[in-house]
């Protein structure tokens, strides 16, 4: 069972693939539309302040050394708002936890000799004007302090239900789950990245770990 999933899911995973290229190769106005080249962003979205979210008037304004500014680097709990190649593809993506050491929930999916599974919940919200189809999973990426990067691996977590591989959303619409990742033991996690597209996408959101 876990073998035909897994080949399902890598058949998923090139089809996104594929499919994310073609959209450059027949429409390289879109992929480049406005966009001097590929940017790394680590600057999360600004929270709504209490007020703005119950309809509640302000308390009293407070000192400027008081307020709660917007952190300059991204962190576990933030936002980070990512276009796509097309005009029209837009996400809110926040990093909701970290599961590290994440441990497998069945006995046939373990980590390799010396490895551990380390899992990254994401919440994804449609902010564009156009529905959102990707495999979340090809466009994430966690690096650890020594600059080492690893792509995503097929594995569920008892952590909580991983992230669909065919995710659909419409204007609006969210969705949320576990992506893991297989890293060394003696690794110690820095950042994670994700980016729309199957990674493809010019721009890249990147969370601080530790």
């Amino acid at each position: 069972m876990y073998h035909r999933t897994r080949i399902r899911r890598t058949r998923i995973r090139l089809v996104a693939t594929v499919a994310a290229a073609g959209i450059c190769a027949l429409g390289l106005t879109a992929c480049d539309s406005g966009d001097s080249g590929d940017t790394v962003t680590d600057k999360p979205k600004a929270k709504a302040s209490v007020g703005a979210t119950t309809g509640e008037k302000p308390a009293a304004e407070k000192p400027a050394a008081e307020k709660s500014a917007t952190p300059d680097v991204a962190k576990v709990g933030d936002t980070i708002a990512l276009k796509g190649l097309e005009d029209g593809n837009k996400l809110d993506v926040t990093v909701v936890k970290i599961a590290d050491p994440a441990k497998s929930s069945d006995e046939f999916t373990t980590p390799g000799s010396g490895k551990r599974f380390v899992g990254v919940q994401f919440k994804l919200v449609n902010t564009g004007t156009a529905a959102y189809s990707d495999s979340p999973a090809n466009g994430a990426k966690i690096t650890d302090v020594d600059g080492q990067q690893f792509d995503s691996t097929f594995a569920d977590i008892t952590a909580g239900p991983s992230m669909s591989s065919a995710v659909r959303l419409k204007p609006g619409g969210k969705a949320l789950g576990w992506i893991v990742f297989e890293v060394p033991k003696a690794s110690k996690t820095d950042t994670v990245q994700f980016a729309m597209d199957s990674g493809m996408a010019n721009q890249t959101g990147e969370w601080k770990l530790s």
